[in-house]
């Protein structure tokens, strides 16, 4: 692990088909948006899972994440145990525009509890496709849905950007915030929050993320 690296954190994005996740990925690793993605871009590609690394800063605090995508396998519902095995973060979405994506949330949560290793993993619900118009599921909608399973929550738009890059600096923030989700790893590394994370009050994003 990179000396100035506080944890490697392993980070999925779960969801329907279609609701945009390899759209989100790409937009926060390489802040590009192709409306014609597939959904089986080709990118170090693993057992039909495709991840993306990405190191970031949080309240003074590196993180590297890496970022498990399903592919398209979610269509064939192909994931494997493997694949949740030790997450710290979820981050669930559903497009905003569908409301079949939004019913299915429960059934994702339901393989979560089932295949996840953890008690504690932290969980981001996202809104995608905010720019749209056509939109059937309303924004309070998804936040009691995200209250009451103890989610973070957010809208987000991977074509103008908006809520991005708020969604994976939260979810890695509340992470950072549950030390043993991480610090068994770093016991002997002697690794320590900075002094602004000890201190730490208030979200990163203002009113953009739902934290609950």
């Amino acid at each position: 692990m990179d000396e100035d690296v506080l944890t490697t954190l392993k980070i999925l994005i779960i969801g329907e088909s279609g609701v945009g996740k390899s759209s989100l990925l790409l937009r926060f690793t390489d802040d590009t948006f192709d409306p014609e993605l597939a959904a089986t871009i080709e990118f170090s590609f693993l057992q039909g899972v495709d991840f993306k690394v990405k190191t970031i800063s949080v309240d003074g605090n590196k993180a590297k994440l890496a970022i498990w995508d399903t592919a398209g396998q979610e269509r064939f519902r192909t994931l494997t145990p493997s694949y949740y095995r030790g997450a710290q973060g979820v981050i669930l979405v559903y497009d905003v525009t569908r409301r079949d994506t939004f019913v299915k949330l429960d059934n994702w949560l339901n393989e979560l509890e089932t295949y996840c290793t953890r008690n504690d993993i932290v969980n981001m619900l996202v809104g995608n496709k905010i720019d749209k118009e056509n939109r059937e599921v309303d924004r309070n909608e998804g936040l009691k849905f995200a209250r009451k399973h103890s989610m973070l929550f957010i809208e987000a738009s991977a074509k103008t950007c908006d809520g991005v890059q708020c969604a994976f600096e939260e979810l890695v923030e509340k992470i950072i915030q549950t030390p043993g989700l991480w610090e068994s790893e770093n016991q002997n590394k002697g690794v320590k929050l900075s002094h602004r994370e000890e201190s730490r009050g208030g979200g990163a994003c203002g009113g953009y993320c739902s934290v609950l």
